[in-house]
């Protein structure tokens, strides 16, 4: 069982920074890749950001790419989303999400399905 915790949203100028953090309990963190999703309301959950376990490996959303940047920091449980040059349509709930898939051990995961653990959620806005 793996708990996660966000952290690090809130109101945010368009053009401007935020880092998400997001805290899990739990000893086997490093046994999981760990995603970051987003949900804008009346639009569906979308895929942002993974890291592999060992943090050598990463992936985007289309949307995001070049802008925001996952990291991890095992020894700290904690996976981090650093946002910049925010954009209105960046602002969303943000989920941090852990899981595995067996058939690809070392990927960085971009499919819902392949998360078994997620957070509450934290909110970010987005002014113009």
């Amino acid at each position: 069982q793996v708990q996660l915790v966000e952290s690090g949203g809130g109101l945010v100028q368009a053009g401007g920074s935020l880092r998400l953090s997001c805290a899990a309990s739990g000893r086997a963190f490093s046994s999981y890749v760990m995603g970051w999703f987003r949900q804008a309301p009346g639009k569906e959950r979308e895929f942002v950001a993974a890291i592999s376990r060992s943090g050598g490996s990463t992936r985007y959303g289309d949307s995001v790419t070049g802008r925001f940047a996952i990291s991890r920091d095992n020894a700290k449980n904690t996976v981090y989303l650093q946002m910049l040059s925010l954009k209105p349509e960046d602002a969303a709930v943000y989920y941090c999400a852990a899981g595995y898939n067996v058939d690809r051990p070392f990927a960085p995961l971009s499919q819902e399905n392949e998360y078994h653990y997620w957070g509450q959620g934290t909110q970010v806005t987005v002014s113009s």
